[in-house]
């Protein structure tokens, strides 16, 4: 229906256009033919005829067109005659004024079935007169245009005439194929081999989307296949010839892996930004969220494209529109941010995932019997995250267990999986209800909460919006996050409350505190229509990012971590680029550490660092201020750039400044202590130094040693006299800085030696008798 509104609009259109370019030409030749007359023109008088000239040109064309379609319409048609009929009777006298009415009513009543006719016949006569008249100069202009041919119209836009093209044995079984691929991957416990099979059978049979698929689980290198072992099943090169298969056909998924290629340069394609934006833009206005969310964060970073704010509200809105309908009672899945930069340079750092080993004692608790380790693995199963993977199934044995013993926690998560409902367990508001009642009697929030939605939307009980409000009250004053949005909601739409944006507001800031994803979705459409607030784009669009970037496909970000942790880095990192186009920070620093690092084959070590560079420069535009100090490594050192040390100082003024980042604050010690690029000042790399070990404990240590050189070498700033100082640096090298700070740590190691605690002396042995 979408396409025939579209043809009936463009050919309402044309039809102006035929009824109006031969009065605006007609006016244009009065007009020219007036400045043919004069003998002289000022410089004023040229412009104006340089520009009737341009209109002059521009009115030919459009009669030249108007001349194509009239060949192309027959003018008998019904519709087409009514028009024009219309447009003669302009003039004509008043006593034609009923008769002008009747022509109108019966061109409603028939302008459907005319319309579709009309367009069918057009389509007719322009496949009959490109293949009778390919020498036709007026069809210039139609050529490689798109008609609304019998590719694009489908049975419901037209009807009353059932001739479109039916699918073949094979297109149906490959769909088929395909829905039933979709249905096991979007299960629970998908069964990915069986996937692959029913995918590979239906790209067999042609199914463009199931080829997609494929061509992109080539491009990450997923082991969906059943065949899958240690070896990597990565083909990139395959995966593109896919795409550039795929894309002549229109499909969006393959366009976006298009976009891809070119916007990093993956198989060996010449990276061309100009065309990524432009693969981008044709796949996330074909639906395709992976495009959708690139296309939001170049908008709104400026990258590769003039920053608009509003551009990037766009795409991210449809993002979040469909991440917040797919959003369930339990929230959505725990996304979870693993750097791998800070499991690098800091052994203590805890991920949030849990050790294997770690899960297994709590197993081993839970069956034992231990009420806190049931409710405890109970929620990891229900929500997933921290490395266990989401299963109701096992979520639905633990609370069973704890709820038995008499856990109101366990009682109202099972009120919540019971009222939700999914492919493990069957949809029960009887079921729910009860162990909702049993949670809120005993005061758990949680069960407050559940309740307050069964009476909101008469789940099982009777509508009431009275007591609905009690209970989600009761579970906001606790703190409950699920309370805070519901109350938010009714205050937002005026639900058996008095409409109050302000407390609307406060609401959904309480509940997105925690994180919650509906919450973020609702302060930021506030936001960006300015309700009971002014009205910010930029918060509005944080906002919306945070949300799309919750979706089910963030999930490839712990996929991504447990390859690199498995030694497949080539996969890891074009999982970790990919999200990056997306606009993910996590994934933005962690390929460029990977890059950095020289672990990946795809890329030769220069070309790495190069790419590793514009990678930490998008990271750190986004507040990581690590990234921005490695942005200023990378010109200290020159890797990927040239050497130059103010705009590594630059770099690591911004992280010490923006972020109090204390690894920044260190350096900029060092390069004044050093005059690189700063001028040489040690007072002033003293206060740096101090500044560090200020921002962070770690940093002591170091900063300490660091002082005591610099106390050193205030010591020979007594003595600048000796002629042997100034040979100093010829005698000891240019890091002979290196080596008295070399010599001090082993001094401080000695000193911590020898003080260390001394063992007590052995009791003597007691007498023998």
């Amino acid at each position: 229906m979408v396409i025939m509104k579209l043809g009936k609009g463009l050919l309402v259109l044309l039809l102006l256009l035929v009824m109006f370019s031969d009065a605006e030409l007609e006016e244009t030749l009065k007009k020219r033919e007036d400045i043919d007359k004069k003998s002289s023109l000022t410089d004023e008088e040229e412009i104006v005829e340089d520009d009737l000239e341009n209109t002059f040109e521009h009115l030919r064309e459009i009669k030249v067109l108007r001349d194509t379609i009239l060949k192309l319409v027959p003018t008998s048609h019904p519709f087409l005659r009514d028009v024009l009929r219309g447009k003669q009777r302009k003039g004509d006298s008043q006593d034609d004024d009923d008769e002008d009415v009747v022509q109108k009513e019966n061109l409603r009543e028939t302008d459907m079935e005319a319309a579709n006719s009309l367009i069918k016949s057009i389509v007719d006569r322009v496949k009959a007169m490109k293949n009778s008249d390919p020498n036709d100069r007026s069809l210039e202009e139609w050529d490689g245009v798109e008609f609304w041919g019998e590719d694009d119209i489908s049975v419901t836009d037209f009807p009353e005439e059932e001739n479109t093209i039916p699918l073949t044995p094979e297109q149906l079984e490959g769909e088929e194929l395909f829905k039933k691929a979709q249905s096991i991957l979007n299960a629970t416990h998908a069964n990915k081999a069986e996937a692959h099979k029913l995918l590979t059978a239906a790209a067999t049979l042609g199914h463009r989307e199931a080829r997609s698929m494929l061509a992109w689980a080539q491009l990450l290198g997923t082991q969906i296949s059943p065949s899958a072992s240690s070896a990597s099943s990565q083909d990139i090169p395959s995966a593109l010839q896919t795409f550039k298969e795929l894309a002549e056909t229109g499909l969006p998924s393959a366009h976006m892996g298009l976009g891809f290629f070119y916007a990093t340069g993956l198989g060996g394609l010449n990276a061309s930004q100009g065309k990524a934006l432009l693969h981008y833009t044709v796949a996330a206005l074909g639906g395709d969220t992976r495009a959708q969310m690139a296309l939001g964060y170049r908008h709104w970073a400026g990258v590769t494209t003039p920053a608009s704010c509003e551009r990037a509200l766009d795409f991210y809105r449809k993002v979040a529109n469909k991440v917040a309908e797919e959003v369930s009672l339990s929230g959505g899945p725990v996304i979870q941010r693993v750097r791998l930069l800070d499991e690098y340079e800091n052994p203590g750092y805890t991920s949030g995932i849990l050790d294997q080993d770690l899960i297994e004692y709590y197993q081993l608790l839970a069956e034992k019997g231990d009420i806190q380790a049931q409710v405890g693995l109970g929620q990891l199963h229900y929500q997933g995250g921290r490395g266990v993977p989401l299963d109701h199934q096992k979520a639905l044995h633990y609370f069973q267990h704890a709820a038995d013993a008499g856990n109101s926690l366990a009682m109202a998560f099972l009120g919540k999986i019971y009222l939700e409902g999914s492919d493990i367990v069957k949809q029960d508001n009887e079921t729910a209800y009860k162990y909702f009642k049993k949670a809120a009697e005993l005061g758990n929030p949680v069960g407050q909460s559940g309740l307050g939605l069964m009476y909101l939307y008469g789940r099982g009980v009777e509508r009431d919006t009275s007591k609905a409000l009690k209970y989600f009250s009761q579970a906001a004053d606790q703190g409950w996050v699920d309370g805070q949005l519901q109350l938010g909601n009714m205050y937002f739409s005026g639900t058996g409350v008095s409409r109050d944006y302000k407390l609307a507001n406060k609401y959904f800031n309480l509940a997105s505190q925690s994180g919650h994803v509906l919450a973020l979705y609702n302060l930021a459409q506030m936001h960006a229509t300015g309700t009971g607030m002014m009205r910010s784009c930029p918060t509005a669009v944080e906002l919306l990012k945070n949300v799309a970037e919750r979706g089910k496909w963030s999930d490839q970000l712990m996929m991504a971590h447990n390859e690199y942790r498995e030694g497949r880095v080539d996969e890891a990192f074009v999982t970790y680029t990919l999200l990056a186009e997306m606009g993910y920070e996590v994934a933005q620093s962690n390929a460029a550490f990977i890059l950095d690092r020289a672990e990946t084959t795809i890329f030769s070590e220069e070309e790495g660092f190069v790419r590793a560079l514009y990678l930490w420069a998008r990271a750190a535009a986004q507040g990581y201020s690590p990234a921005q100090v490695k942005l200023g490594d990378a010109h200290y050192y020159g890797k990927g750039t040239r050497v130059d040390y103010e705009v590594a100082a630059s770099h690591y003024r911004s992280a010490s400044e923006q972020q109090h980042n204390a690894q920044a604050m260190f350096n900029l010690g060092y390069m004044h202590e050093r005059g690189l690029g700063l001028a040489r000042d040690r007072h002033l790399a003293k206060r740096c130094y101090d500044s560090a070990a200020e921002a962070n404990a770690d940093a002591r240590i170091p900063v300490a040693l660091a002082l005591l050189k610099l106390s050193f070498l205030f010591g020979l700033d007594y003595v600048q006299e000796l002629s042997f100082i100034d040979q100093w640096d010829q005698f000891l090298g240019q890091n002979w800085d290196l080596y008295l700070i070399g010599m001090l740590t082993g001094m401080l190691s000695m000193v911590i030696y020898f003080r260390r605690p001394q063992p007590p002396p052995p009791r003597p042995a007691p007498p023998v008798n």
